[in-house]
This record gives structure tokens, sequence and C-alpha cells, in this order.
């Protein structure tokens, strides 16, 4: 989690406020693993892969798990799906949770080899435990999405909205939800085929839960 790292360097950030990780770049420069992290994840998440790999590698060779953990996400995003379980399975066994989330979804997509949705899910629910961790609602989000796919395992809406309602309760009401309507819309080569009525019915609930966003996917999916 990034909390106390936002709280330390807040005036940095503010100062710098155009520089992604700004306020984790003194730190990680200086050879703070964990700083080095942060930088990277959140370059990731600013869609710069190469300081993100590149800061990741550093944080991972400092003793980050956790970073492991980002680069098995990043090779996956480049479709490099034997590098990405190997880097994952490593972070797990390493005990990093976001590595076994990583390695839950590599383990029910296709493009990364044979499947295996009873492991993932083990792997999820000890990854939900931790309820003060960013990784449980992550780790709730895509057992949500797992059983509301219905692939390889009986579709269970009751369950996906369980985890689902579940995940948004620890990040924002209805966010989830959102999310596995955009997940159904798009789809997710491998995972998840486009489904139209299955983005309808998250996008609705998500809308249901006071999610504005929601509502605005409902209706533009609806219109089409």
């Amino acid at each position: 989690m990034k909390t106390l790292f936002t709280l330390l360097f807040l005036f940095t950030a503010l100062a710098h406020a155009d520089e992604p990780g700004s306020q984790y770049k003194q730190q990680a420069e200086a050879g703070d693993a964990r700083a080095q992290y942060y930088l990277a994840d959140t370059y990731f998440s600013a869609g710069d892969d190469t300081q993100a790999e590149q800061w990741a590698e550093k944080a991972a060779k400092g003793g980050d798990i956790d970073a492991m953990a980002l680069l098995s996400q990043i090779h996956f995003k480049h479709a490099d799906y034997a590098e990405a379980k190997t880097l994952a399975q490593q972070a797990t066994i390493a005990g990093s949770k976001r590595g076994a989330i990583m390695l839950a979804r590599l383990l029910v997509n296709t493009q990364a080899g044979k499947t295996d949705y009873p492991q993932a899910i083990k792997l999820l629910q000890t990854a939900t435990e931790d309820i003060d961790s960013d990784s449980a609602v992550d780790a709730q989000m895509l057992l949500g999405l797992i059983y509301a796919n219905g692939v390889e395992m009986a579709q269970d809406d009751a369950q996906a909205q369980m985890w689902l309602k579940r995940s948004s309760a620890l990040s924002r009401t209805g966010y989830a939800e959102y999310w596995a309507g955009m997940v159904f819309q798009q789809g997710e080569k491998g995972f998840i085929a486009p489904n139209k009525q299955k983005a309808l019915y998250w996008f609705n609930l998500s809308c249901t839960e006071g999610f504005d966003t929601g509502c605005e996917e409902f209706d533009a999916l609806s219109g089409e």
C-alpha cells in the first residue's frame, strides 16, 4: 500500500504534480526497494511500461517481492505469458499476495497454458483474508469475475455479486460491479469473451449501488 509514502512525500508530490511517482523518486534513487516498487507501480498505472519495468527490476533485485509480481503483470500485458507465470510463481512462493493474484489470473487464462480454476480460487481466497491490503480488493474482484463468467465451472451470479460487493466495500460502492461490466463489455482474451448482456447486468447493478459511472455506461450500452 502507498499510504505512508504518500503522506511522507506529499510536499514533493505537490511540487512536481506533473511528474509520475515524484513522491517516491528521491528514496527510489537512494536505493530504497519499496520506494522503487511504488515508483514502478505508478509508472505502470500511467502507462509507461518501460520505466515501470526498469524500476520494478531494481526493486526486485533489492528484495521486494511485490516488484516480482508487478514484473509478472507487465509481461502479462505484453503477452509474454511464460515469463509472467514464472515471475508470479516466484512472487507467490516468496509470500506476495499481489503475486498470488497474478498467478491466479494466469491460471484462468487459456493464453497462459493449461488452466487450473480450483488452484486459482484457492489462491484468491487466501489473498482476500487481509482486508487492510489493496490485494484483497483485487482478489475479491477476480473471484467475482470467475463466478460471473461461468467458464470451466458453473456460473453463479449470487457468488459473483457477493465477492464484487465485498471488493467494492473496500474501495467504493459499486466500483467492482462497474469494472465487471467493463470486462464483459471489452472481454479479456483467454479468459472472458465479450458479452453485452452480462455487461449490462453488472453496469445496472453498479448503477443501483449508486456508482454514477456505472449508470452512464449502462445508458450508453443500452442505446447501442
